[in-house]
């Protein structure tokens, strides 16, 4: 707000609460605005931009995701569109990871033994509460995590579990995107890796013991994980979901859990969220741990995200050559 305050030659209208807009107050209020700056609970589609009228020149979300705006629209209307991406990839990493712990040592079960004053009557046995662990050990010296989507936050994961004795990593890409086999053998010299892979997505989900999901959402990626999938995978593995709910079958992956095709699931985001109830079929799994979409909530993060969408709303505004973060627009022209 400061930066947007400081500009005296501009009125700045703010939603006053701390909650989602009203929409009829956001439409409202962006009547005849040259900017608009958005979250991603906001949908920027046609009623949006009639509203706003000629005048507007840019939209701004603070998020990395943008399946919130009708791109063909605003490419159509000559609008600018600036995101906020690598701001959060340190954030998201760091989650994907504590994520990865709490499901291989299920945290769910545990705490909620604490916290249901359970803990007295449990009798302790070798191996009760146990789960896989995420680290190497001498008796166990290999482990092969997976990634489905390999760009900026899958590679921060990987580094931020180098420490705990990886010794391989597989991945998936777009089918349409180049292979990159020098990267990859970089990447594998820099990380100490035995190998580091690109394969398809049987290949993927046979031989992970941790699958991180982190590929874009979308119609193309909708339920890349299914029954299908989920069937390949170890029943030691562990699958974690950082990226768009859609990717994941919510109820192949409940099936996964309930029938032991796979150990556990760690999930930020979930299909249809957030209208995710105590009685969705995953959160009554135990062994899954769901989270409220809290990927990028630090206060660093969140802090840089709405530097960055406040930049990208200023420079639209003043017609700069360029964003600070600009999606190119040119591809989604009808």
């Amino acid at each position: 707000m400061p930066m947007l305050e400081a500009r005296h030659d501009l009125d700045v209208v703010v939603w006053p609460e701390d909650r989602v807009v009203d929409r009829d107050w956001l439409l409202k209020s962006i009547s005849g605005a040259s900017g608009v700056l958005v979250m991603l609970t906001e949908k920027v589609d046609k009623e949006f931009l009639d509203a706003a009228g000629p005048n507007l020149r840019v939209v701004s979300t603070m998020s990395v995701g943008y399946e919130h705006a009708n791109l063909p629209e605003i490419a159509r209307r000559g609008i600018r569109f600036g995101y906020t991406p690598d701001v959060l990839t340190a954030a998201v990493a760091d989650l994907s990871v504590m994520l990865a712990l709490m499901a291989s040592r299920n945290a769910g079960e545990v705490v909620s033994l604490v916290q249901e004053n359970k803990w007295p009557s449990v009798n302790w046995a070798p191996f009760g509460l146990c789960g896989p662990q995420l680290s190497t050990t001498g008796l166990s010296p290999k482990r092969t995590v997976g990634f489905l989507g390999f760009g900026r936050i899958s590679q921060a994961t990987l580094t931020r579990l180098i420490p705990f004795g990886i010794t391989d990593c597989i991945y998936t890409s777009n089918p349409a995107s180049p292979s990159t086999p020098s990267r990859d053998k970089n990447l594998a010299k820099q990380h100490g890796l035995n190998s580091l892979r690109r394969v398809d997505m049987d290949q993927l989900a046979r031989e992970s013991d941790v699958l991180f999901v982190l590929a874009p959402g979308g119609p193309s990626t909708r339920h890349l994980v299914d029954e299908e999938f989920l069937k390949q995978m170890k029943k030691s593995s562990v699958l974690v979901n950082t990226s768009r709910g859609t990717l994941v079958d919510s109820e192949a992956l409940a099936k996964a859990l309930k029938e032991k095709w796979i150990w556990g699931a760690g999930l930020d985001v979930v299909e249809g969220e957030p209208k995710i109830s105590a009685n969705h079929c995953l959160v009554k799994e135990p062994r899954c741990i769901v989270l409220p979409h809290v990927g990028s909530a630090t206060l660093e993060t969140r802090l840089g995200m709405a530097t960055l969408a406040a930049q990208n709303l200023l420079a639209g505004i003043d017609g700069k050559p360029s964003l600070p973060a600009e999606l190119d627009l040119e591809k989604n022209k009808l």
